[in-house]
């Protein structure tokens, strides 16, 4: 098999509809779109979410409380996913990420103290709760805010 031998599978590719060619083709004269009302004109067509009319979906539903568009949402790590790395380690987001144990940093990276530290470590990170703080340490650990 070459390159120049490589075609699309049968069905797969379909040529385009060209309306407005003529009333033999079956698409003269109107192109498909039918005699007068709102689709057939041009720059037709109601916007999404339209309901003709009636009260729409985004109207009824009911709205509360307030949503914060500028909230910072953390990627939450606990104490015990850092018991696989080797004592004196610095632990800082970039080998977080390269070992896989946070896959999107978001707007940083949250140490949680859920679980036991064994290990001796530098863990550098945007935020630490407290008592991630007093198990990192009880370790004989740092815990740096970046």
């Amino acid at each position: 098999m070459k390159l120049n031998e490589l075609s699309p599978a049968p069905g797969s590719r379909s040529v385009r509809k060209r309306v407005g060619r003529g009333i033999a083709t079956g698409n003269g004269k109107t192109s498909g779109r039918g005699h007068k009302g709102q689709n057939s004109r041009s720059g037709g067509g109601v916007r999404p979410g339209f309901e003709g009319g009636q009260n729409p979906l985004y109207r009824r539903l009911p709205k509360r409380g307030f949503i914060n568009p500028t909230r910072k949402e953390y990627a939450v790590i606990n104490v015990t996913e850092l018991n696989r790395f080797e004592a004196g380690t610095e632990v800082t987001p970039e080998l977080l990420m390269e070992q896989g144990i946070v896959k999107n940093p978001m707007s940083g990276i949250k140490i949680l103290g859920n679980g036991e530290l064994s290990v001796k470590l530098t863990v550098k990170a945007n935020k630490f709760s407290q008592s991630a703080v007093e198990k990192i340490e009880a370790a004989g650990g740092k815990s740096e805010v970046i």
